[in-house]
């Protein structure tokens, strides 16, 4: 399976559970997660997708490092599983 039908499916998970979800295509901020989910009373949801073999560049985890550190709950996938970014970096610049 691709990793676009892989966001897909993600995207109709959140949604279905009262999510706004958010392509995140083409932002100010290079290395930034490809969906953005959000609900009211929540922290946002920041999710990284990758297909079965893709690979996180090292700017994609210092920004989610950079999301984590701010509060926001950040995930990456691995296929259509979702797994909690845990920050493996202790300095973000701001």
């Amino acid at each position: 399976m691709k990793e676009s039908d892989y966001q897909r499916k993600v995207i109709k998970r959140y949604e279905k559970n009262g999510y706004y979800v958010i392509n995140l295509i083409k932002t100010n901020k290079h290395g930034i997660s490809d969906l953005l989910a959000l609900k009211a009373g929540e922290p946002p949801t920041f999710i990284e997708m990758k297909g079965l073999t893709g690979k996180l560049s090292k700017l994609q985890e210092y920004r989610l490092d950079e999301q984590k550190a701010l509060g926001f709950n950040v995930y990456y996938s691995k296929g259509d599983k979702l797994i909690e970014w845990q920050i493996r970096k202790q300095k973000i610049v701001k």
